[in-house]
């Protein structure tokens, strides 16, 4: 509750649309973030996506996003959107039985799409405010308010409630397959805005601000943020 109440205060946004206030910090954590990518997780994935071909990365994607079904109709339940929580149920039935426990897509070969949700954006139907950014030990960019969500979502995942040791963390490793496999498949772009950037923290910091504003709906002076910001322009150049 203390958390929820920090993200629903209100908070002073500057002319970027950012609200930073731990910067310092976040900044120490985005240098922890790419110390780990740079010497683990970077080369852990370029082996996964060298060892494993394409189709089984998509099938090892499929899987995640499948097991992450059941908090989809949570938060839908949550948001009051019965319809989509409904359809996310029926997607999820018909990739269990019919996409091999979801390594084949099948529900959207069958015109079944899928909304992803979580309980951040529950959040913010709820009408809980962004909050400050913050930049999350190995997760990366965040808010507030998604940090509370990112917790909640991992508490309400019913393979970690219903389930035990060890299948309770079959979601955890799934989801790092993922990662992996993204990180592979994005590797170029990832690495222009880590490393090639001469501000990779507030490069990293934009590109989720509006990305993460767009994914909610929120348009015009909401989800404004500075236009004049070159991520290839040195921040201190000036000094």
């Amino acid at each position: 509750m203390l958390a929820l109440s920090a993200c629903s205060s209100n908070t002073e946004v500057s002319r970027s649309g950012i609200y930073d206030p731990k910067e310092d910090s976040n900044r120490k954590m985005h240098q922890f973030n790419k110390g780990v990518d740079k010497y683990l997780f970077s080369p852990a994935s370029n082996g996964y996506g060298s060892i494993f071909p394409a189709p089984v990365r998509q099938g090892f994607s499929n899987f995640a996003d499948h097991l992450s079904l059941p908090n989809d109709v949570i938060n839908h339940t949550l948001q009051g959107d019965l319809e989509e929580a409904t359809v996310t149920t029926i997607r999820f039935v018909v990739n269990t039985i019919f996409g091999f426990a979801g390594l084949v897509d099948t529900a959207t070969a069958l015109e079944i799409p899928r909304d992803d949700t979580d309980f951040g954006e529950t959040l913010h139907v709820w009408g809980v405010q962004e909050g400050a950014y913050v930049e999350l030990p190995f997760f990366g960019p965040s808010t507030s308010r998604d940090t509370v969500g990112l917790i909640t979502d991992i508490f309400l995942n019913p393979f970690v409630v219903v389930f035990r040791e060890p299948t309770q963390y079959i979601g955890a490793v799934a989801y790092v397959i993922d990662a992996m496999g993204n990180r592979y498949d994005f590797d170029a772009t990832i690495d222009s805005v880590l490393y090639d950037s001469a501000d990779s923290y507030a490069q990293a910091r934009i590109i989720y601000l509006q990305n993460r504003r767009h994914q909610l709906g929120i348009e015009g002076s909401d989800a404004y943020v500075d236009p004049d910001f070159d991520p290839y322009e040195d921040p201190y150049d000036e000094f």
